[in-house]
């Protein structure tokens, strides 16, 4: 699939001003990742650390966290992984929680059809 950015917001769950994004649309990552510098300039509370395991198959201990994340006019509470500077990743879990698909010969984000919705 080739890659493909889009203008996200990025805002504190507990209000303020948000931070918009251009982010790199990642359906093999499960979750969004912004810079920790950034959830600190947010204010963004941490709540755990967990480990992850990278595309190398290197593991990395990263702060999550929750996010208010708006991309197209839609937006959510999503889980947000704090991680390394210039780090923009929209992930799988967002683009669901969004109701977006990605259609990869356009590459751009499309409305996920509910009957291609799998329950957990």
């Amino acid at each position: 699939m080739g890659t493909f950015f889009v203008l996200a917001e990025i805002g504190n769950l507990n209000g303020g001003e948000p931070m918009q994004v251009e982010a790199l649309v990642d359906t093999g990552a499960l979750h969004t990742m912004i810079p920790e510098s950034v959830s600190e300039f947010l204010h963004m509370e941490h709540e755990a650390h967990q480990e992850f395991e990278l595309a190398d198959g290197e593991l990395v201990a990263y702060p999550v966290g929750g996010a208010r994340i708006k991309i197209m006019e839609r937006s959510m509470i999503c889980p947000v992984i704090f991680g390394p500077e210039d780090q923009y990743i929209v992930g799988a879990t967002t683009l669901e929680t969004l109701g977006f698909a990605v259609d990869p010969t356009e590459e751009k984000l499309v409305n996920l059809n509910p009957r291609q919705a799998r329950p957990v």
